[in-house]
């Protein structure tokens, strides 16, 4: 019997999806990272407020947070197709090192934004 999509055409599939999830993630982190700077620009003209730098550090993070969803999601969409298993150690252990910077990426957005918030100043 015939297979319906031949596995090299799968591979094929698979593997555009991948770059192109991935360089989604990319994308959104040239994004945060040019925001950010331009955030960053406008509150050291404005002011020197240390507190309106966390802001800064708080929107960046959360673009580094979303473009590292993206690439762990490149991660899993390149095991979907039998992986031997060197690449599924390779990508085990590239995914656990985005889970943990996602995690306490995360945990240090979360820290941040209850100071700012401790000290009574305004989020966006």
């Amino acid at each position: 019997m015939e297979e319906i999509l031949g596995e090299s055409l799968l591979r094929g599939v698979v593997d555009l999806c991948v770059r192109l999830v991935e360089s989604i993630g990319a994308l959104v982190i040239v994004v945060g990272a040019l925001a950010a700077f331009a955030h960053f620009l406008l509150v050291a003209i404005k002011t020197r407020d240390p507190d309106n730098f966390v802001t800064v550090r708080l929107d960046l993070g959360r673009f580094l947070a979303l473009g590292l969803e993206f690439q762990l999601a490149g991660d899993i969409l390149r095991t979907a197709i039998a992986p031997t298993f060197a690449e599924i150690g390779q990508l085990a252990a590239v995914a656990a090192i985005r889970t943990a910077l996602n995690y306490f990426l995360g945990r240090e957005i979360k820290e941040e934004r209850e100071e700012l918030e401790r000290r009574g100043k305004p989020m966006r």
